[in-house]
């Protein structure tokens, strides 16, 4: 079983003189790929000079998260490809416990590290901390990290375990099933690409897992800061996309609606904390899903025609309730 490493880069050349280097280290005997997504910030010329066994995919023009990878992952060779964020700092021995995973768990079809932040190297981090999950709104949330409250890392959450979804940030999977799979939904463009993803391999009866024995550091935000109006565009209108697409339950139809409900009620607080960008971006989401939502359902029907009955490890109806009513923020609190 071998083992790519695609690193999707954009105008990042700063990020690569400082990430890289860990990647390459730590990364023996493994290719490591860099698809560049048509950067003007001379990242090629810097990687040809100092790093030239590093294999350069170069994509014509800029695609986004979701077709930059979709690119990189036609010209890959490998069984298991990673795909990682290039403000990802990797450790020693990150690689084998993947590949051990993979190796006793034909069903196992993708993974995550265990992800700390780069910031705080105590903490978890935003984007996957160590594992993610989805409660029945389609909300997103992690072992380590419920919507703003990140949790530091006492090894309370190390053990190995079946999740909803693997982050973007640096997901291990199966390439030929990637493919199969018609990869990311570019539609998305960048943000919670990866929850759809694994949301359709689930819905095909795939397992995801995490694999904390292996760890990462993730600085986050990188190219888009968390407070950019553009990233709260792109959550807010992918999230809503990604339910239509791949909730089949008997309910569907009334827990967009309570989400709806729920991004009004994001929307009303950007308005009192003055954030009219933020309440403009939501807004623009919302307008944008329903513009589009004729193909969302065309796509839902050619998905739904290969759904098998998905085992779910935990459901947890609202997590907003559990946060913000009942003031569990943490997920062992669940």
């Amino acid at each position: 079983m071998n083992l790519g490493i695609v690193i999707l880069n954009w105008n990042g050349r700063q990020l690569l003189e400082e990430y890289l280097p860990s990647v390459v280290e730590h990364s023996t005997p493994h290719r490591i790929y860099v698809a560049d997504n048509a950067s003007k910030d001379n990242s090629l010329e810097w990687l040809r000079s100092n790093y030239p066994a590093v294999k350069i995919i170069e994509i014509p023009q800029n695609l986004g998260y979701a077709g930059g990878y979709n690119y990189a992952m036609e010209h890959c060779e490998e069984d298991i490809v990673c795909l990682l964020n290039n403000d990802v700092a990797v450790t020693s021995n990150w690689c084998e416990p993947v590949l051990e995973a993979f190796a006793r768990n034909r069903s196992m079809t993708a993974c995550q590290p265990k992800i700390l932040s780069d910031r705080d190297k105590s903490m978890f981090e935003y984007a996957g901390a160590s594992g993610g999950f989805l409660d029945k709104l389609g909300y997103p949330y992690c072992r380590g990290r419920i919507f703003d409250t990140v949790e530091k890392d006492q090894g309370q959450y190390d053990d190995e375990l079946s999740i909803d979804w693997a982050t973007g940030a640096a997901l291990f999977i199966r390439r030929e099933l990637f493919i199969n799979l018609q990869g990311f939904d570019e539609s998305f463009f960048a943000h919670q690409e990866e929850i759809d993803l694994c949301w359709r391999l689930r819905n095909q009866g795939h397992d995801i897992k995490v694999i904390p024995s292996s760890i990462v550091y993730h600085l986050g935000a990188a190219t888009l800061a968390a407070s950019s109006p553009r990233k709260t565009y792109l959550n807010f209108r992918n999230s809503l996309t990604t339910i239509v697409k791949n909730d089949y339950g008997n309910y569907v139809w009334l827990r967009l609606f309570l989400r709806m409900i729920l991004d009004g009620i994001a929307g009303l607080r950007f308005l009192i904390a003055a954030q009219p960008a933020q309440l403009a971006a939501v807004l623009k989401a919302h307008f944008h899903f329903y513009n589009r939502l004729g193909a969302s359902l065309k796509k839902r029907e050619h998905l739904k025609a290969l759904y098998l009955k998905p085992s779910r490890s935990r459901e947890v109806t609202s997590i907003v309730y559990q946060y913000y009513i009942k003031g569990n923020k943490k997920f062992e609190q669940l």
